[in-house]
């Protein structure tokens, strides 16, 4: 007779080793989707690397096709400059002169040319209802030995019409024939006329591009060791602020600067003060080291190609170290003074500066 203890414990063996089977087998399969869980991840890992690397090289291949048309943009507005550049002082002027009368004369613009005693100036306006209880006096750029008024109006246009303000524009003596201080001299007559007919210092936005943003600083500090009243605000462009030179970007922009060379910057400096025996950082040619504290606000613009850039950048440092309100927009890919040309980004910079005027009036 079968011993039915014997038959329990069979089974119980045979039990036994079927879940020992089953265990092993279930170990088997967590191993094998534990492998297939890790492939997977490798899978996706590589899959998102490969992406990447993809993704990263398609930024690089656009970034890379902005940088040309960049170049190809820079020698575009380097030829176009070239029009007007010349070696010849007077033939340069010239030149200006011709473009301003050319492309600077608007129909839609109103232009009333007066004199200040012997400084030739005129008011540019919009020819509409516009404000009339601020005004922006606007001092050109040149390199103090060229521009003019009539250049000028490539952008007194544009601020005019961008403020809906009347602008002041001025035709200080130039340097070699009038060197420092004569273009500080005319622009303080400018400042006094504006005075004269009953505005306040507070009433006056300083505007400026270039050397002309040099002016419109020397102008303040001028005022200021006067014991005079500050305008509301300065709008500067491009502003050389160093004559010193002492700028990283005189050596990292010189070669992808289409219009300032290092060549010009130093007969610009030269012409202006050369042989004065006053040192090239001193605060009456670099507003960059001159007593800026209790300055109004102060708005820059200024081109990410340009040599002129750090003028710009430390000006705006040494602006905030002494608490004065001043705000920077470093504009990549752009030359010196590009609010000139006839691009959107320009238009746009121009109501940037605008909306700053905006803002400083209420």
């Amino acid at each position: 007779m079968w011993d039915y203890a014997d038959i329990r414990q069979g089974k119980t063996a045979q039990q036994e080793k079927t879940s020992q089977q089953e265990g092993t087998a279930q170990q088997g399969r967590t191993i094998q989707q534990e492998r297939a869980a890790q492939q997977e991840k490798t899978s996706q890992q590589e899959r998102a690397a490969q992406q990447g690397r993809t993704s990263q090289q398609g930024r690089t291949i656009q970034q890379e096709r902005a940088v040309q048309r960049n170049l190809q943009l820079m020698k575009l507005i380097k030829a176009v400059h070239s029009m007007v550049d010349n070696e010849d002082l007077e033939k340069h002027r010239m030149s200006q002169e011709q473009v301003g009368r050319t492309f600077g004369t608007l129909k839609e613009m109103k232009y009333e040319p007066f004199s200040i005693g012997s400084l030739p100036a005129e008011w540019v306006s919009v020819n509409r209802s516009h404000m009339k209880k601020y005004v922006v006096l606007y001092c050109h750029g040149g390199g103090y030995f060229t521009g003019s008024l009539a250049y000028a109006r490539v952008l007194t246009n544009k601020l005019a019409q961008a403020t809906s303000m009347d602008v002041l524009s001025f035709d200080y003596r130039l340097a070699p024939e009038h060197p420092y201080p004569a273009a500080l001299e005319d622009a303080l007559k400018a400042w006094d006329y504006l005075m004269y007919l009953g505005y306040g210092s507070r009433d006056v936005i300083v505007a400026g591009d270039s050397a002309g943003g040099n002016l419109a600083l020397e102008l303040g500090l001028q005022l200021k060791k006067q014991g005079r009243l500050l305008p509301r605000g300065f709008v500067l462009m491009s502003p050389w602020t160093d004559m010193a030179f002492r700028g990283k970007s005189h050596q990292t922009r010189r070669k992808i600067d289409p219009v300032l060379s290092g060549e010009y910057m130093e007969r610009a400096r030269q012409a202006y003060a050369g042989g004065l025996g006053i040192a090239w950082d001193d605060p009456r040619l670099s507003p960059l080291y001159g007593d800026l504290k209790d300055f109004p606000p102060v708005y820059i613009q200024v081109g990410g190609n340009e040599i002129l850039l750090s003028d710009s950048v430390e000006l705006a440092k040494r602006l905030v170290r002494e608490n004065v309100a001043a705000k920077i927009d470093i504009y990549t890919g752009m030359w010196h003074v590009f609010q000139m040309s006839p691009f959107k980004r320009a238009g746009d910079a121009l109501d940037k500066a605008a909306q700053f005027i905006f803002d400083i009036c209420r």
